[in-house]
């Protein structure tokens, strides 16, 4: 009986959480159908005889396709048909019929007519396909007459054409060493390997590597770029040939290349775009193709860059083919566009393993610091015993959606080029954030336990009869919005997938390095969950672990207000925790009789705390200083003088533009530094970079600019499209009014670093 009162329970809960789920879905497909192809023309239909065989063609939509086991095809009962041929289809999982067999682009089946009197045949042909949307259409029948008259009772004329044709075609065998044609069509992007290399700072190298059996039309080559005009090209003559569909056209086949000048160089990186068709000797042509590359032209004198190329049609993995006539030794790629060429290395093993480590370097980072007391805290605020299995799941939890977060975050900026933490760095989004966190210190402390109403709590025991799933529901919501709101700088691994997902649209490797990444990112963080559960939980001790997590619960509130406060705000309510805490903590309290060795280095480093609370007091009154050298500007009675790099400010293309001429001018190294208020790894470059004394006098012959990012308007987001940024910190160079793209750095440096890559820039 209580099995099935628990069921129902169940079922009525998943009622409740489904509906909504499939309200909202069915709203979607609702609109989706709005923007449905007809039937007809998500997949047009032909029939046509040819030889002694009846072809069945179908032009399918893109974002459409057709499934093969629903293709039917039957004829009036006085023609007999063969075994119809049908062309290898994709396996697809599909949400309706299981591991099923579709088509995608075209589809041609052969259906043989065997001998016998009959002049013509009825065709019945019925199909059924879907949308990618999630919409499948119901299944389509098509009726064609067909004249066969002709196929097994061939004029003489007929017979020397036929026998004409058989000759020609072993001639051109004997001659063009034609190999013999596959069963199946190649993908695109393997019939017709694309590259294009940048040779120089003014000219392109475009190669098509044809397979044997395909070639490509003269008369369909369309090449077009962005940032740059297009000179004077060259383009081989090709082969004539007497095609089916277009008559005598020029075709290439085998190795083509073709050097593309360019003149008016506007910008670098600049946008390639080609478009191509071709066929398969074995009777099918491709749709039209085309590959969009953004391409770093060198400077004068390096050498050339090799460029993978973005396909618009096929997401096929590019064969990069190289013309053996030119010098392809690549320039020095920077460390976000390695790791972008990283994810285009055929080892997958070797591209996850390299993201996890990326992750674990990652973890000792401002940005994921303040997790370790987020998910600290948590653990040692549950209610009675924590187990160390309960306190590894809890941990897993956080780390799970942590993860999940910024993968979903990350695939979305590689696609719409908007960084989703971006928009949880608004004022009132962090107000709200380090509320919470202040009201889990107060918790810590013991002014009150944080619970749900009881009307509430017992709605959930009705559903779990443990508390255990809440507590992991919370804990994952925490993980979430810890990795949107607390860490949202860019770093040169997220920067690298982020370009890798833009180029080439290839959400699913992107994604999971992204989510491996974020995985090693959160390896420490569950190592620290499970050692806290080992803490001991009975008497005064744990009071104490207890008020220190409160206390690091208030330092993430006070590091998360850093972001929209003022440096003087800011220090008063560092001085605030420094010299509270330790008082509240009992510091100043007198010992026992007999205190233990623990209780004194307890309080001699609560002293410490509480003199350098003292100290940031003495800041506060002074209107402002550096908190981490919090006595500076005492010596002497005279205050030291802080250097600092002189930022000229801009906020727009134009002001950058404006800048780039006046540099030009002058033979000058422009620096573009993006900066934000909530990038914490931005602060730790003012702090230890732009206010290093010898980065300071290297670059009294610079023009510094910076572009302060923080309100995320439209100038803002059209100044980091054009350079691909997706968020702060990151720091380009430019010469002779160009970037050089090679010494760009994104995420956090050392002073000694950034000396290294300005010295390169030069």
């Amino acid at each position: 009986m209580a099995y099935n009162e628990t069921s129902s329970t169940w079922e009525r809960a998943l009622k409740r959480l489904l509906l909504p789920l499939f309200l909202l879905l069915f709203s979607v497909f609702a609109q989706a159908e709005n923007d449905l192809l007809p039937a007809d023309e998500a997949f047009k239909f032909k029939a046509k005889v040819v030889n002694d065989e009846i072809l069945l063609t179908w032009n399918i939509a893109k974002g459409y396709y057709l499934y093969k086991e629903k293709i039917k095809i039957s004829s009036d009962y006085s023609t007999q048909l063969g075994t119809a041929k049908f062309p290898k289809a994709k396996v697809k999982n599909d949400e309706f019929f299981g591991r099923i067999g579709v088509y995608r682009n075209s589809a041609v089946v052969a259906v043989p007519v065997l001998e016998g009197d009959a002049r013509s045949v009825l065709l019945n042909v019925t199909f059924q396909g879907c949308a990618d949307l999630g919409v499948c259409y119901p299944p389509i029948t098509k009726s064609v007459a067909l004249d066969i008259s002709n196929i097994h009772s061939p004029s003489l004329v007929d017979n020397a054409l036929s026998i004409l044709s058989k000759a020609k075609t072993k001639v051109s065998s004997v001659v063009e060493k034609v190999v013999p044609v596959s069963d199946e069509p190649l993908p695109a992007d393997e019939a017709f390997a694309f590259s294009v290399i940048a040779i120089d700072a003014n000219t392109l190298m475009v190669s098509w590597n044809i397979h044997p059996e395909y070639y490509l039309y003269h008369d369909k080559f369309f090449i077009e770029t962005l940032g740059a005009e297009i000179g004077d090209v060259i383009f081989p003559k090709g082969k004539e040939k007497d095609d089916p569909l277009f008559g005598k056209v020029q075709i290439h086949k085998g190795q083509l290349n073709v050097e593309i000048p360019l003149k008016n160089i506007q910008s670098t990186p600049i946008t390639f775009i080609a478009k191509y068709q071709g066929c398969w000797l074995g009777g099918i042509c491709y749709p039209p193709l085309e590959k969009t590359t953004d391409i770093v032209l060198p400077i004068q004198g390096a050498q050339p860059i090799i460029n993978t190329p973005k396909p618009a049609v096929t997401t096929s993995n590019n064969n990069i083919v190289v013309n053996t006539a030119v010098n392809t030794e690549a320039v020095e790629l920077n460390e976000t566009d390695q790791i972008a060429a990283l994810l285009q290395q055929d080892n997958i093993f070797l591209v996850l393993a390299s993201f996890f480590g990326f992750g674990l370097l990652l973890s000792l980072t401002p940005c994921v610091f303040p997790m370790i007391p987020i998910l600290s805290g948590i653990i040692v605020g549950q209610k009675g015993e924590v187990s160390t299995q309960k306190a590894l799941i809890m941990s897993i939890v956080f780390v799970l959606a942590m993860s999940v977060t910024y993968s979903v975050a990350g695939v979305l900026a590689g696609y719409f080029g908007e960084n989703l933490q971006v928009l949880f760095q608004t004022p009132w989004v962090l107000v709200v954030f380090a509320l919470v966190f202040v009201a889990l210190a107060l918790s810590m402390f013991g002014y009150y336990e944080i619970q749900l109403p009881a009307s509430l709590q017992n709605k959930i025991s009705k559903i779990s009869n443990k508390q255990e799933g809440g507590h992991l529901i919370s804990v994952a919501i925490m993980g979430f919005l810890s990795a949107l709101i607390v860490g949202p700088c860019v770093a040169p691994p997220l920067a690298g997938a982020l370009i890798y997902i833009g180029q080439t649209g290839d959400a699913l490797l992107g994604g999971v390095s992204l989510f491996v990444m974020s995985l090693g990112m959160g390896a420490p963080l569950i190592a620290i969950g499970a050692g806290v559960s080992k803490l001991p939980k009975a008497g005064g001790w744990m009071d104490n672990i207890k008020y220190i997590f409160g206390v690091l619960m208030l330092a993430v509130a006070i590091w998360l207000l850093d972001r929209i406060t003022s440096q003087v705000v800011s220090l008063a309510l560092w001085a605030t925790l420094f010299s509270f805490s330790p008082i509240a903590m009992g510091v100043l309290n007198s010992l026992t009789n007999t205190p233990t060795p623990w209780q004194r280095i307890f309080k001699a480093i609560g002293l410490l705390v509480l003199a350098y609370g003292i100290l940031l007091w003495g800041l506060v009154a002074r209107g402002g200083g550096d908190m981490l050298a919090p006595l500076s500007g005492y010596g002497n009675g005279a205050q030291v003088e802080q250097v600092h790099v002189k930022f000229e400010k801009i906020k727009s293309n134009k002001d950058l533009d404006q800048a780039l001429l006046r540099a030009k001018a002058n033979s000058q190294i422009v620096m573009l530094d993006f900066y934000a208020d909530w990038c914490i790894s931005c602060k730790e470059l003012e702090r230890f970079v732009f206010s290093n004394t010898g980065v300071v006098n290297k670059m009294q012959n610079v023009i510094a600019l910076q572009a302060d990012v923080t309100a995320n308007d439209t100038a803002d987001k059209a100044l980091m499209a054009r350079f691909n940024i997706i968020g702060p910190p990151a720091i380009l160079f430019f010469k002779n009014g160009i970037e050089n793209r090679p010494q760009r750095i994104v995420g956090d440096i050392n002073a000694q670093g950034f000396l290294e890559h300005l010295r390169k820039s030069q």
